[in-house]
């Protein structure tokens, strides 16, 4: 039975049932077999494809051309010793011309499904390598982190250690690099659960940037969704060749794993590097581009991407295509999980509408080889109804941009506006978020849903994000016209470097209170790499195209850093040892729901919520109390005040029935977390600073 239960629309021409597991799209490009290999290549409109193998040394020189077969369901075939480890070849396709097609045979294509790369001389040199896979993981398997004990630490390969002192210098800006002893201690004593690398798919610079001596630093460029960018690999592994890069990755993943982490893929299956109609000829264009990239009739391109192109997923070699590449990083990479990038565009169908139930966003929570991975939309596109938040299939997670905007505007932009005039809004719809976001996911998928985040790698670091109030991004040598302008940001009195004290120690505060509410919110928590030390990119949100200091992380770190870094470090533990700030469920009143936390509301003067207190501007101040429903941890109940305008006040301590103690935590206020856990009764009065949180357990 097939394992989907999903149809597709278009089926290929031999399929029945699900288009997805056709047969004749099993095993496409090079199966090694009985000292000979087998290349199968998918082309429903080719009407010749031919088979170039070069020499080990001179990507130049052809050896050999060979003819494919042309078999059922638009799959063609050739089996030949002269594939063997190692080998350098390419693809020429021919087909007829007509609106859509794109065939040029002069044209040296990319088996889509290759495993290694190697590159020659120009932009678009690249020919496709033999990989014998096999790499020894010495018994060690994945973590298996819940969800709700995750904590994401978003980073880039390079940056994460391209100025670390404890990384040797040639394994900086590494794979071998982020796994170095130096930097597994530093990700045990930061308290993060998984390491999400910007995409480490083979990707290449736009032609516009390398014009402008400029490089696509983040990555969202592919060129084959197979094969590890060698150009993270160290020297001697790049030296050596294509699986040695597959090692070094391997190596990777294997000691983060022994370490306890997970290791979680951005992941960019939307469009690839051939751009529009015009742009680098690769791969995809040259082999089928009617059926492998959404078009217009007259064979114009539909772009939901803003990158040129968008790959057709209501086709199902495309869609394939996704789910093979898929299956092989988490099984012969041993990923942990995905994060799929402009993730409404892979789900929009035939008439290029977003659809929930489309069968790839289907096929990938159901396939049993993804069925422990983590699975994480960017839950938008740039096309026609591309906003989506809240609307992936079940089994799904999703970043939350609701809760990014809503928690930014809270402790930044409303503070602003209330120094000229007062608060704009009241405090319901920042505990919306804090307690989960149920009016944005379904009961079905729960607060798990929500990946939680105030940062990430597109946008300001927390850093800038309280020093600017405007985006600088000049470097990028754009006029300033990229990246967003709307960024709910607030510089707190000064733009950008200052020597006032008031005014940074008013920076220092909201970015406590901003890690603390991403840490103590119901959800799955992701933080930026760099943000618990308060990196800044100088004001730039825009940082594609930086592979300089702008990017990489600076390791030398002043004292507030220092403080910044054990506030950081202290708010994941309390996460960890709280299970009710960590709910798999959302409660529902009147029942025992397992695994949710019971949410109760107070005042600051201790007294339930009332309906007109929720919203109203004048009432920014919260007591919020969760108590766990556990099946497995011991019973847990904490108190979370917040406020949030800049004036003093006075807090009541909640009376509730079975507390009769409530010890400190942690208070955003303190510059250096205390080491003290002072205790307090219900009916005490606290004198609160401008907007602060402090934490409690209750007992």
């Amino acid at each position: 039975m097939c394992p989907h239960a999903i149809e597709v629309e278009t089926p290929v021409s031999d399929g029945e049932g699900c288009a997805l597991c056709s047969a004749s799209l099993d095993d496409l490009g090079v199966r090694l077999h009985d000292g000979v290999a087998t290349l199968r290549v998918w082309s429903q409109n080719a009407s010749a494809i031919e088979l170039v193998i070069f020499d080990e040394t001179d990507l130049d020189w052809e050896t050999a051309q060979l003819a494919l077969e042309r078999r059922p369901g638009g799959v063609w075939e050739i089996t030949t010793e002269l594939l063997k480890p190692g080998t350098r070849y390419a693809l020429r396709v021919d087909g007829a011309h007509s609106p859509g097609n794109t065939f040029n045979p002069e044209t040296l294509l990319l088996d889509p499904y290759a495993r290694g790369l190697a590159q020659g001389d120009g932009y678009e040199e690249w020919r496709s390598v033999v990989i014998e896979d096999g790499f020894d993981w010495g018994g060690v398997a994945k973590p298996q982190t819940s969800l709700d004990r995750s904590v994401i630490y978003e980073g880039h390969v390079k940056g994460l250690t391209k100025r670390h002192p404890g990384v040797p210098p040639a394994l900086h800006g590494t794979y071998a690099g982020v796994a170095h002893p130096a930097m597994i201690e530093y990700y045990r004593e930061l308290g993060i659960t998984a390491v999400e690398l910007l995409p480490v798919q083979a990707f290449a610079s736009e032609p516009r940037l390398l014009d402008r001596g400029l490089s696509n630093y983040w990555g969202y460029n592919t060129l084959n969704f197979f094969t590890p960018h060698a150009a993270y690999a160290t020297e001697d592994s790049r030296k050596e060749g294509p699986e040695a890069v597959l090692r070094e990755f391997k190596g990777m993943v294997k000691l983060l794993h022994e370490a306890g982490l997970e290791v979680i893929l951005d992941v960019v299956y939307n469009h690839t590097n051939e751009e529009g109609i015009g742009g680098p000829r690769t791969s995809l264009r040259g082999i089928d581009n009617a059926l492998y990239y959404r078009q217009q009739e007259d064979g114009s391109y539909i772009d939901t991407t803003g990158c040129g192109n968008t790959l057709d997923t209501a086709t199902p070699a495309a869609a394939r295509l996704v789910l093979d590449s898929l299956r092989y990083w988490t099984t012969e990479m041993q990923i942990d999980g995905f994060r799929f990038d402009l993730a409404t565009a892979l789900g929009r169908d035939a008439a290029n509408s977003y659809d929930p139930q489309h069968p790839l966003l289907h096929a990938i929570r159901t396939d049993p080889v993804l069925a422990d991975a983590k699975i994480i939309a960017e839950p938008w596109d740039v096309g026609f109804g591309g906003w989506q938040t809240g609307n992936f299939p079940t089994g799904w997670s999703e970043w939350n941009d609701r809760y990014r905007d809503r928690v930014r505007n809270f402790w930044l932009s409303d503070i602003d506006y209330a120094r000229r005039a007062s608060a704009p809004t009241g405090i319901g719809g920042f505990a919306n978020r804090l307690a989960g976001s149920a009016n944005t996911f379904s009961d079905e998928r729960g607060p798990l849903a929500s990946i939680n985040f105030v940062t990430a790698h597109d946008g300001f670091t927390l850093s800038d994000l309280v020093s600017y109030d405007v985006k600088h991004n000049e470097a990028n040598g754009e006029g300033n016209h990229d990246g967003a302008d709307m960024n709910r940001s607030f510089n707190h009195g000064a733009e950008g470097p200052t020597d006032d004290p008031v005014i940074l120690a008013a920076r220092r505060k909201a970015m406590r209170n901003l890690l603390g509410t991403l840490l103590f919110s119901a959800g799955v928590p992701m933080l930026t790499a760099g943000d618990e030390f308060g990196r800044t990119q100088r004001g730039n949100n825009n940082a594609y195209c930086q592979d300089s200091a702008i990017s990489w992380l600076n390791w030398d770190h002043e004292p507030w850093q220092q403080d910044l870094f054990a506030h950081a470090s202290l708010l994941t533990r309390l996460r960890e040892e709280n299970p009710a700030l960590r709910p798999l469920r959302y409660a529902r009143l009147g029942e025992h729901i397992p695994n949710a936390s019971v949410m109760d509301w107070y005042d600051q003067d201790g007294e339930t919520m009332e309906v007109e207190q929720w919203n109203d501007p004048r009432n920014r101040t919260l007591q919020y109390v969760a108590s766990s429903t556990p099946d497995k941890e011991a019973f847990n109940r904490i108190l979370l005040v917040v406020h949030g305008t800049e004036s003093p006040i006075d807090v009541r301590l909640p009376e509730i029935d079975g507390v009769s103690r409530y010890v400190a935590l942690w208070s955003s206020a303190e510059e250096r977390p205390s080491p003290v856990e002072t205790v307090h009764r219900p009916g005490d009065v606290l004198a609160l600073p401008g907007t602060s949180m402090r934490l409690f357990r209750a007992e």
